[in-house]
């Protein structure tokens, strides 16, 4: 993973400017949901995950540095991540947590301790 959270890993394969809105998205243990939303901004990237069914509709946020591989041909992300990692990861809500500093502190404090940041 990269040192910066907010920032997709240069081995990912993502490309600046691409729409990611409504692709898979994959954890390492399987499919997740789909891209609702996401951000290119420099050192502050990221993807809202929609978990549809899988976890009753669930979005969560999900760090860009999570992503470990973009497939552009299968319109696919693949994160470092498991399944229970996204599952058990604090609930997104938009009008409510898109620029609360606190929010992606927490995010971050949760990744770093279940995950691979």
């Amino acid at each position: 993973m990269t040192d910066h959270v907010w920032t997709y890993n240069t081995e990912s394969g993502h490309l600046a400017g691409t729409d990611l809105t409504g692709w898979r998205v994959e954890a390492a243990d399987g499919h997740i949901g789909k891209v609702d939303k996401h951000s290119d901004e420099v050192d502050d990237a990221y993807l809202v995950v929609d978990t549809g069914v899988w976890i009753f509709g669930k979005e969560v946020l999900i760090p860009a540095s999570a992503v470990t591989r973009v497939d552009l041909e299968e319109h696919t992300v693949h994160l470092g991540l498991t399944k229970e990692q996204v599952k058990d990861a604090p609930e997104f809500h938009s009008d409510k947590h898109l620029a609360d500093v606190q929010y992606r502190e927490d995010l971050v404090a949760y990744y770093r301790i279940g995950g691979p940041f």
